[in-house]
């Protein structure tokens, strides 16, 4: 699937004591239902049962550096977030783009954490995953308590991308942009909460090393959906990779690379599932579950660090 972009028409960290006893809790509540479910290994990571998907392969390199990339993004100050929806702007989360029947979370939990486990073709259980951002190690556990351990963090910001020329952008495109395997990293969850919406000039991931890779994403987003850089994101972007230079940009599995075409309308996961009617702040049990009120505002089940007990939240 490609578009053209010229188209136009989580918590703070938790303290290890906690997360493990979390863990393993969860851990014995999922020993009864593991026996029947498909356990995925490999050196590298895991890959799932459903075919054809592109956000389950790795991010393709481009032979250009990111600087060369970077030194061609137009450099503009932030627009104002006035008609900033997560919803409205950039579909509900998470649609299935590359449609091989599983949704984009599942997919990229699968790309990630090695040695998962899965319920059926596509629900991720189990797995575990080296941190990028903190250099962390943890086990992933799906339950109420234990799915945001971890979390899948836009690597530039949707609020920032609206800010930054997204609001220019088809809807087509922007549902794109909120999927594309290249804008997505699995990640701890605390780290992930303290990045927020930031960019380059006010966060970077606490793992020096791989500062330049996380750089050399954004800028590759940006390239891929035609958005811009503010003089500070700039000025940032290049201290981080005076010390790499030769690090390479990357490639958009969604956006063609040299000619990309209109693309169909997305369509979510088959079989779409009809969201349930919620209220706001009622209990709930299955953390990532998405509903609507009465009104139709989107709901997504979710804890807090404030409030750990599942309850149904705006999706932020």
């Amino acid at each position: 699937m490609s578009f053209s972009p010229g188209d136009i028409s989580c918590r703070p960290p938790a303290r290890r004591s906690i997360r493990s006893a979390i863990t393993v809790l969860a851990a014995a509540a999922l020993t009864v239902v593991l026996s029947s479910c498909t356990v995925v290994t490999g050196t590298d990571v895991g890959r799932p049962p459903a075919s054809g998907s592109l956000a389950s392969e790795a991010v393709p390199v481009s032979t250009e550096s990111a600087l060369t990339v970077l030194n061609n993004l137009p450099t503009k100050g932030k627009a104002p977030t006035t008609g900033y929806d997560r919803v409205e702007d950039f579909g509900t989360a998470w649609f299935d783009v590359d449609r091989n029947g599983c949704d984009t979370r599942n997919d990229i939990l699968v790309r990630d954490l090695s040695n998962t486990v899965l319920r059926g073709p596509c629900t991720v259980l189990t797995g575990s995953i080296v941190d990028p951002y903190a250099n962390v190690s943890i086990n992933f556990i799906r339950g109420n308590d234990t799915s945001t351990l971890v979390q899948i963090d836009h690597i530039v910001a949707l609020s920032n991308a609206w800010q930054t020329g997204a609001q220019q952008l088809s809807e087509s495109a922007r549902v794109s942009l909120a999927n594309d395997p290249l804008n997505l990293l699995a990640v701890d969850g605390g780290t992930n909460s303290s990045k927020g919406a930031g960019d380059t000039a006010t966060w970077l991931p606490p793992s020096k090393p791989f500062r330049c890779q996380y750089v050399a994403r954004q800028i590759s987003v940006k390239a891929a959906y035609a958005l811009w850089v503010t003089p500070a994101e700039r000025d940032a972007m290049v201290r981080v990779l005076s010390s790499c230079p030769d690090q390479p940009a990357y490639l958009s599995p969604l956006v063609g690379p040299t000619a990309p075409v209109e693309s169909p309308a997305v369509s979510p996961a088959e079989p779409a599932e009809t969201r349930p009617t919620v209220h706001p702040g009622a209990f709930c049990s299955d953390i990532g579950t998405e509903g609507q009120t009465a009104a139709g505002t989107a709901m997504t089940c979710s804890s807090t660090t404030e409030d750990p007990r599942a309850r149904w939240r705006s999706p932020s």
